[in-house]
């Protein structure tokens, strides 16, 4: 680059000798400095930044690397791993009621006057009873049969499942927008490639303008279209630089990563493009979608809740035994003397007689919503054929494109070679070296964006087909 600079510094030097560039002196100054700047902001932006704290995490990331670094870091994800905690929690808490209930009680009276009843022998008035009663105990109960119980205990592991699918869809997605967002990250950072070697070209290209210029073999609209042409590449490239850092910002954010800190992603561009094949034979499977799986499971809760409302025409049954100490004494400060201990069990059942229709609507009510869930399953069906028929064609479709202007893309290298060294040799005017190189410039930023659709598009099959591994 200092090389380049000193070059470009002698060519100005000579041009304006000539008196070739009074009117183009500051332009000139410019791509200098321009290209200065870009050699090391570039750099700057691409090297490891050694003063970063590495805490926990990793300077360089690949693809399966940030996948695995989300699964640990994304806080929506953990916010669903803990849903799965939060749903355990909760069947705990409605099965609580299967486990004997243990109560303490107690029960201090004092009468400011007994009462009277009439002596069934006398026929007269008499007191009964002490002025102080002090009665602790210890109540508990047990239930035996209670269509609530039943259906908590029915719904408990369901309830577990649907916390799992729950994370294991917010994982899916989380996997396809971390890949569509690396690939987005990967394919500016290529292009940047593309264009640092295009500025490079077009650099040589006018070097070698102006040197022919001023061997009076071409006229001075050589040089000042190769100008044009090098002022273009270097605005492209700065405007790719800038887009690196905001896409930087949507990765660390996907995956969990701690925005003041710094990380560069590693890549094989080699591997991604084997990585490209997708077997298109395979036939659709719907239950593999998650969606149709979340949706099993509540039609089967559905079908609890039906017959929770069903059973709640049964009687509840429970057992309980009770152990009460009874301190009874006209003094108070005598209560505690002496205790009266006593004790008894039972067996309770309660039976619903009538509840307002209450029960025959909610089993009404119950059957209509899973009548809605059935159509619920016809409409995601046809959502998912229609997603796997979409994902399927753009895959093809991506696949062939990528094929096509790979082959392009070869052939505008062969084209630009033989045109420039055409030029060089003084056979084809400078017009044709323009349009060989925006042919190239443009079939390798094509070839390169059809690579990342295809990549793009194959997630998004495997996401339709269900098969997207996290």
């Amino acid at each position: 680059m200092v090389n380049d600079i000193k070059e470009y510094s002698e060519i100005q030097h000579k041009a304006i000798s000539h008196g070739l560039m009074k009117t183009d002196n500051l332009l000139f100054t410019a791509i200098i400095l321009t290209f200065t700047f870009f050699h090391f902001s570039i750099t700057t932006a691409f090297s490891q930044n050694t003063n970063t704290p590495k805490l926990d995490n990793p300077s360089s990331l690949t693809l399966p690397q940030c996948i695995i670094y989300a699964m640990q870091h994304q806080p929506n994800l953990q916010k669903s791993l803990l849903n799965i905690e939060v749903a355990k929690a909760t069947i705990a808490i409605n099965k609580s009621g299967l486990l004997p209930q243990v109560g303490a009680t107690a029960n201090f009276t004092n009468y400011i006057s007994l009462p009277t009843t009439i002596s069934s022998t006398t026929s007269k008035p008499v007191k009964t009873g002490v002025l102080n009663t002090l009665i602790p105990g210890i109540a508990v109960t047990q239930a035996i049969y209670s269509p609530t119980l039943k259906y908590a205990t029915a719904a408990a592991p369901i309830l577990q499942k649907q916390a799992e699918q729950s994370t294991d869809s917010v994982k899916i997605e989380l996997v396809a927008a971390v890949s569509k967002t690396f690939y987005s990250l990967l394919l500016t950072l290529q292009q940047i490639d593309i264009l640092k070697e295009d500025t490079l070209r077009l650099g040589q290209n006018l070097r070698d303008s102006y040197h022919k210029y001023l061997s009076g073999i071409v006229d001075e609209t050589d040089y000042e279209q190769a100008t044009i042409s090098l002022n273009n590449s270097v605005a492209s490239l700065r405007q790719a630089t800038e887009n690196i850092q905001p896409q930087y910002a949507v990765l660390k954010q996907l995956i969990g990563y701690p925005s003041a800190n710094q990380f560069n992603i590693s890549f094989d561009t080699a591997q991604m493009a084997k990585e490209i094949e997708f077997d298109t034979t395979i036939a659709l499977k719907i239950d593999n979608r998650i969606e149709v799986k979340q949706l099993a499971l509540f039609k089967d809760l559905q079908h609890q809740m039906t017959n929770y409302y069903e059973n709640q025409a049964l009687p509840t049954f429970s057992a309980f035994f009770n152990y009460n100490f009874e301190f009874e004494n006209n003094q108070f400060s005598k209560l505690y003397n002496n205790i009266y201990p006593y004790s008894y069990i039972g067996l309770s059942a309660s039976v619903p007689i009538f509840t307002g229709f209450a029960r025959v609507q909610g089993v009404h009510r119950s059957k209509l919503q899973e009548r809605q869930l059935e159509w619920i399953s016809t409409d995601l069906q046809a959502q998912i054929n229609t997603q796997y028929t979409t994902a399927l064609a753009n895959y093809k479709s991506n696949l062939n494109n990528y094929q096509t202007l790979e082959k392009n893309k070869a052939l505008a290298k062969r084209v630009y070679f033989v045109v420039n060294l055409q030029y060089k040799q003084g056979i084809v005017a400078y017009l044709n070296v323009i349009n060989a190189e925006s042919n190239l410039i443009n079939a390798e930023i094509s070839s390169l964006n059809a690579l990342f659709q295809v990549l793009s598009s194959k997630i998004d099959l495997e996401k339709a087909e269900g098969v997207i591994k996290y």
